[in-house]
């Protein structure tokens, strides 16, 4: 079966934002066999999310543990040195060097990919410059991702707008996962630099990663079947 006939695409990432493991697993089961990548962030991994993902490794699921680590070098590692066998395919940590390095080290030959928190999607140019950030997000981005291919991470995280010029500065093989991807006319929530899920990929990005427009809809593999049809109509 090619990607095309596929009724789902590994490059989307269903955000498993939801208050309880119960939901989450009600939500994998509505979505069927319409979504095989998901990600389990802190709303869930304090209560069970590190053990459900696993369930869903078990069951054949791409899972991105959205940890986003950010302390000191040596915890980073430790803390990535206990994921790693976990099978997960992708992990967060913040985008500073020192970070970053500990977690390609903490990973070692395990296939976890680790990934760069650049800039939220959530902040614009006024909030980074409201936390004493005195250049506006894409030059901080770009700024982060360089810093990104010297400390040997697989990739970053960034908002869709900023995918075109991030590709044209890695490696072919290197990783662009954005959120911040939102339908035509949809609502954006607390989402500041959006895109379409078609424009995302065909600006660059890897892999997107899509949560409340199909977890809040009345029929979420309903809402995936619209996204699968965006991109595969318009790339």
């Amino acid at each position: 079966m090619t990607k095309a006939q596929a009724p789902f695409d590994p490059r989307l990432y269903v955000a498993l934002d939801l208050p309880s493991i119960a939901d989450a697993k009600a939500m994998v089961e509505r979505l069927g066999d319409s979504v095989v990548s998901y990600k389990i962030g802190l709303q869930l991994l304090p209560i069970g999310g590190v053990e459900f993902g696993k369930g869903l490794i078990a069951q054949g699921k791409n899972v991105f543990f959205d940890f986003k680590l950010h302390d000191i070098g040596a915890t980073v590692e430790k803390a990535t040195r206990s994921i790693a066998p976990l099978g997960a395919s992708l992990l967060t940590v913040h985008g500073t060097p020192d970070v970053m390095a500990a977690a390609v080290k903490g990973r070692g030959k395990s296939k976890l990919k680790i990934m760069a928190v650049t800039v939220l999607t959530s902040l614009d140019d006024a909030a980074l410059v409201e936390m004493g950030y005195f250049t506006n997000a894409k030059e901080l981005v770009i700024h982060r991702v360089r810093q990104a291919v010297k400390a040997g991470v697989d990739g970053v995280i960034s908002s869709p707008l900023e995918a075109a010029e991030i590709r044209a500065l890695v490696p072919k093989d290197f990783l662009i996962v954005t959120p911040g991807v939102r339908m035509p006319g949809g609502d954006a929530g607390d989402q500041k630099r959006i895109a379409t899920p078609a424009l995302a990929l065909s600006s660059g990005a890897s892999h997107i990663v899509v949560g409340r427009p199909i977890t809040q809809s009345n029929d979420p593999r309903r809402a995936v079947a619209d996204i699968l049809k965006n991109i595969r109509t318009n790339s």
